[in-house]
């Protein structure tokens, strides 16, 4: 099951948060969060449960 470790505000923010996982191994998702605005488009970034403490861990240091 993928989970949300973290919403980006925008895309290039969650491309950098997926370059970081897939740099240390993790697998990466990137999906559009339901923000209820056009202007506005936020994305989740998932990982496989398993991976969620490792990831928690990898933001926390940043």
């Amino acid at each position: 099951m993928w989970t949300v470790v973290y919403i980006a505000p925008n895309k290039r923010e969650a491309e950098k948060i997926r370059d970081l996982f897939t740099s240390e191994g993790l697998l990466v998702k990137l999906d559009i969060a339901n923000t209820g605005t056009i202007d506005h488009q936020a994305f989740e970034v998932l990982v496989p449960e398993a991976e969620a403490e490792e990831a928690h861990k990898l933001l926390a240091a940043l």
